[in-house]
């Protein structure tokens, strides 16, 4: 595929498992078009990493418009509604939003359903729970719509619609069915997902954390390691734990290289399984 065969008005979107090119393709794109970068990643949002979760550098930043990076305090919650009510505003220019997680396109272009907030208790007992009894305990007592709708091994989706039933009373599965206008149908956006070859990725994301090694990425983690909290969604970016082990002492730096390299290869091969099951719509591009 060609960059011209890509729409020059329309909102581009370009999602893509780690390490793929996405946001190469959308630099590309949005100096050719006069676009804005919005990101579309959860991790990307974080202030506490950029090296670590490939944010794009200070030249890229420079260069060429970028929105909705690096925008959120480490210890802050940040939800796709969050991710929405800050995108909004901004659609009223040329766009391209790329980013790996996919239930921000699915949000964007299908409609989010409006539940309340989690109170913290009951985020503190989910998170004691999960721990102590796992993820099977909190699915065993889901309603039986939610149960069948969601992803049984995903223990964050499993832990959330527990919070919302223990939270609103109702299941997940009831609040989704009243889902909302989406803020930008498909229909009138050009959607793009890279799927590229297994082998060809894997090589790609085994370089990339190595660069980032050698950029700063370790100690990136050592700024982080004082008040280092698991439990925040900003500590899930993929090589902190393994990081902050090692400046813990707990294993050789080429031990948490490795194990790294592997939670990132698994993560995209997650994502491909999540784009191809949920992404029908939108244009495959296969690379290299």
């Amino acid at each position: 595929m060609k960059l011209s065969d890509i729409s020059q008005e329309a909102p581009v979107l370009i999602a893509g498992p780690t390490a793929s090119g996405k946001s190469a393709l959308a630099m590309e794109l949005a100096a050719r078009d006069g676009r804005l970068v919005v990101n579309s990643d959860a991790l990307q949002v974080y202030a506490n990493w950029r090296i670590l979760t490939a944010r794009p550098t200070p030249a890229d930043e420079a260069a060429l418009p970028h929105a909705l990076y690096g925008h959120v305090a480490a210890d802050q919650a940040y939800s796709v509604g969050h991710w929405l009510r800050d995108l909004a505003p901004l659609l009223s220019r040329p766009v391209v939003i790329v980013g790996g997680t996919g239930l921000n396109f699915t949000a964007l272009t299908r409609g989010l359903a409006d539940i309340p907030e989690t109170p913290p208790e009951i985020r503190a007992l989910a998170d004691a729970r999960m721990q102590a009894e796992g993820r099977a305990a909190l699915l065993a007592e889901l309603d039986a719509a939610t149960a069948a709708r969601i992803d049984p091994l995903n223990g964050v989706r499993v832990q959330r619609a527990w919070e919302v039933l223990h939270a609103t009373g109702r299941g997940l599965a009831a609040w989704q069915d009243e889902t909302p206008a989406p803020l930008l149908p498909l229909a009138r956006a050009e959607p793009l997902v890279l799927m590229p070859h297994v082998a060809w990725l894997n090589t790609r994301i085994d370089r990339r954390f190595d660069r980032m090694i050698a950029e700063g990425a370790l100690e990136e983690a050592r700024v982080n390691l004082p008040g280092w909290d698991p439990g925040r969604p900003s500590s899930r970016a993929i090589g902190g734990p393994e990081l902050i082990a090692h400046l813990r002492g707990e294993m050789p730096l080429q031990a948490a290289i490795a194990a790294a390299t592997l939670a990132s290869r698994q993560y995209a091969k997650r994502q491909r399984t999540w784009f191809r099951s949920n992404m029908l719509g939108w244009r495959t591009l296969s690379l290299p």
